[in-house]
């Protein structure tokens, strides 16, 4: 039982260090292929909180038009950029005054939680305040149906882990013809050291 009890807490902690490498790779992608600096590719902003008190909120990465200096990746975002307005029906008015994008990354999204459904639309709407459209980009396929058609209302643009699909569609079709780097290969060439990594942990976890 004592096993047990641990190796449940264990798993969902290995779960959610899954997503946070995840996020890091990301980012350093988008710093290597874009020529980002590691304050240019992150974004945060800040909000009141109770009693006044200010808290500082951030998403996982930022691609601004202006700080991408090589000229055929910026053209390649900018078109992206057109596809996505269209693909979530954004008014060209609005389009024309975005300035990038903003990713909220995430390994899966597994559950139906309200709290963190609403912190996220909270994120939309600041990211669309400060001209930026906001992206969840997804590692892997699992989201609720319900929960990918609530985000798709409130105008975030959803990108799952799918190995086929559209750049607008697929996060890692994404990641290889608008960034430059094959991600799905990326994970397919250290999936054995990722395993045995977790399988490491995970046979701890469960010894008694």
């Amino acid at each position: 039982m004592y096993a047990a009890h641990k190796a449940a807490g264990g798993m969902t902690s290995i779960y959610r260090q899954i997503g946070i490498g995840s996020q890091w790779i990301f980012n350093q992608v988008l710093q290597d292929q874009l020529g980002l600096s590691s304050n240019q590719a992150m974004w945060s902003y800040t909000v009141k909180g109770t009693g006044g008190k200010k808290r500082t909120l951030s998403l996982d990465g930022r691609i601004d038009l202006a700080d991408v200096k090589n000229r055929q990746s910026r053209t390649r975002i900018a078109d992206w950029m057109k596809d996505v307005a269209q693909e979530i029906g954004l008014p060209k008015t609005t389009l024309a005054k975005i300035k990038g994008v903003v990713f909220e990354t995430r390994q899966g999204y597994k559950s139906k939680d309200s709290k963190r459904q609403n912190a996220d639309i909270a994120n939309a709407s600041k990211s669309y305040a400060h001209l930026y459209i906001p992206v969840i980009l997804l590692f892997s396929t699992q989201i609720d149906g319900d929960v990918a058609q609530r985000y798709r209302e409130n105008l975030w643009l959803l990108l799952t882990g799918t190995i086929d699909g559209t750049p607008t569609e697929s996060a890692y079709t994404f990641c290889h013809q608008v960034i430059g780097y094959d991600l799905a290969d990326f994970f397919r060439r250290y999936s054995p050291r990722i395993k045995t990594e977790i399988e490491t942990v995970l046979r701890a976890l469960l010894t008694p």
